[in-house]
């Protein structure tokens, strides 16, 4: 009595024949190497375009960002909102940090207080903003240190502070920022992992 003989692609032992096995292992290769491609260049984009991890070297925000911190920046906010006042923001360190703060950095961190066009002094402790005490809403030392001269902020800079008013060399020293030089606000901060935190 005929029976129907089902054909596979398997040989008598039970395993692919070598030329399938090769070209299934070359797919795969191929496969996963297009895999890691798009992951670095995806990996590449976010860190150059959205979003950029920093390390916080000094003690200049305490006591918001403590010396050792990692926070993350979201440079999209930058191209594409607004700043507003009591925003903590990344940007290319002026050159007068290098001789005003003897410090070799070549990013900053610090806060926004004041916006273009904005008319800033201090006088004892108080920081004023057009004429009324800057509400800070955000952890600070109260001391001002070195006080704010009358100043005016030209069009497209922001003048910028660290919450450790005393402790931080600042646009008090070297001027407002040109907001071509701002990389991105601070959102988070991811380390230490038991103070992980919101901006």
């Amino acid at each position: 009595m005929p029976t129907d003989v089902l054909t596979t692609d398997a040989d008598a032992s039970g395993s692919e024949p070598r030329p399938i096995r090769t070209k299934r292992k070359r797919r795969v290769a191929i496969e996963w190497t297009l895999i890691l491609i798009v992951a670095v260049m995806a990996s590449f984009l976010v860190r150059t375009f959205a979003f950029q991890t920093f390390y916080i070297p000094s003690a200049s925000m305490n006591p918001t960002l403590w010396q050792g911190d990692r926070i993350i920046v979201n440079k999209l906010s930058v191209d594409f909102g607004t700043i507003n006042i009591g925003d903590i923001v990344v940007f290319k360190a002026p050159p007068g940090v290098a001789k005003l703060c003897r410090d070799p950095v070549t990013d900053l961190v610090k806060r926004v207080i004041g916006l273009p066009g904005d008319h800033l002094y201090s006088r004892g402790n108080t920081i004023y903003v057009n004429g009324t005490p800057l509400d800070q809403k955000w952890s600070v030392y109260p001391i001002i240190g070195t006080p704010i001269s009358p100043t005016t902020v030209t069009p497209g800079h922001y003048f910028m502070m660290g919450d450790n008013h005393p402790g931080s060399c600042d646009s008090r020293r070297w001027g407002a920022v040109p907001r071509s030089d701002l990389i991105g606000k601070v959102f988070v901060r991811i380390w230490p992992l038991k103070s992980i935190k919101w901006f």
